[in-house]
């Protein structure tokens, strides 16, 4: 597989640390400390899911060669639905008028951008499919509750899509070379450690230390088993995109794995937790920065709990 064309979309509102030093009293070096976060991006009024994903799409069909009809599979990933009918897939197909395509929009929490991408490669297998289009929104901040002190101030907002090809379309494709995904919810506190039930007072994380323990964990599993089953190295990963949930997260997985700091591709201090989105939109805000031969590994951990790998090479 290999994707052609990436984009992003950030809102434009900023929320600085300090909003929160006059809500709960927390300082931005505390917030700073513990999370690597300055401030977040949050939607506006007239934003949800569905209008951050369009607009990401829509900066990528600007930057297109050739026209986006002919995307066969549209794949959505959230976990912070505008509508759980009228998904955030059909919302881009409807919008852009792509037709005749699948479109399915799946959750997974913060890895569902990873398990998106998996969904593809099992439509190209079977033949179904040979153009997708993938995209990752997220609006934590309409679903977030401030009462939770351990992750209020962790939520930022945006969006970001890739189209992905079966076969090479230009020099410029950047291949997947693997993607795996694995359901970990008989683990720790599984589907108690971070929840967002209807009429529950929003989206909260009472179980922070043990999300902590099994994402640094499960992370750097799934960087070492895709880049060892592939037949590299660790020392030949030229840049780790992690799931943008905690700096600290991010430097424990980096040393876990013995890969320099410089390795490490983060956007956490200017857009805050991104949720399933954060790899995707760190990936098209660092596009060019890869050069050929780059091998680029991108990993996840989302609540529930699930985890997951994917493994490009420029």
């Amino acid at each position: 597989m290999y994707i052609n064309a990436i984009s992003h979309y950030l809102p434009s509102t900023l929320i600085q640390n300090n909003y929160y030093t006059q809500l709960k009293g927390f300082t931005d070096e505390w917030i700073f400390q513990r999370s690597g976060i300055r401030q977040r991006t949050w939607a506006a009024d007239n934003e949800n899911t569905h209008t951050m994903a369009i607009e990401a799409v829509a900066s990528l069909v600007n930057g297109l060669p050739r026209d986006i009809s002919d995307v066969d599979l549209i794949v959505g990933a959230t976990y912070t639905p505008y509508d759980t009918v009228g998904t955030l897939a059909h919302a881009v197909q409807g919008h852009f008028n792509i037709h005749p395509a699948a479109a399915v929009t799946i959750t997974s929490a913060c890895s569902s951008f990873i398990n998106a991408v998996e969904i593809v490669e099992g439509y190209f297998a079977t033949g179904k499919s040979k153009k997708a289009l993938v995209i990752a929104s997220e609006h934590n901040h309409s679903y977030s509750s401030e009462d939770c002190d351990q992750s209020a101030h962790l939520w930022g907002d945006g969006a970001g899509c890739v189209l992905i090809s079966a076969e090479r379309c230009s020099p410029g494709d950047i291949q997947i070379i693997d993607v795996h995904t694995s359901g970990l919810g008989h683990i720790g506190k599984g589907v108690g450690g971070i929840c967002l039930k209807p009429s529950a007072g929003g989206l909260t994380m009472p179980y922070g230390r043990d999300i902590y323990i099994n994402a640094c964990k499960f992370m750097a599993a799934e960087a070492r088993d895709i880049v060892e089953k592939n037949r590299y190295m660790l020392d030949d990963i030229n840049y780790l995109v992690p799931h943008q949930a905690n700096s600290r997260i991010m430097d424990h997985v980096a040393k876990i794995l013995g890969l320099d700091a410089s390795k490490v591709i983060s956007n956490i201090e200017d857009t805050g937790n991104t949720g399933c989105a954060s790899t995707l939109i760190c990936l098209s805000q660092n596009w060019q920065r890869f050069t050929k031969e780059d091998l680029i590994v991108v990993t996840v951990f989302g609540g529930g709990y699930s985890s997951g790998a994917m493994l490009l090479r420029k």
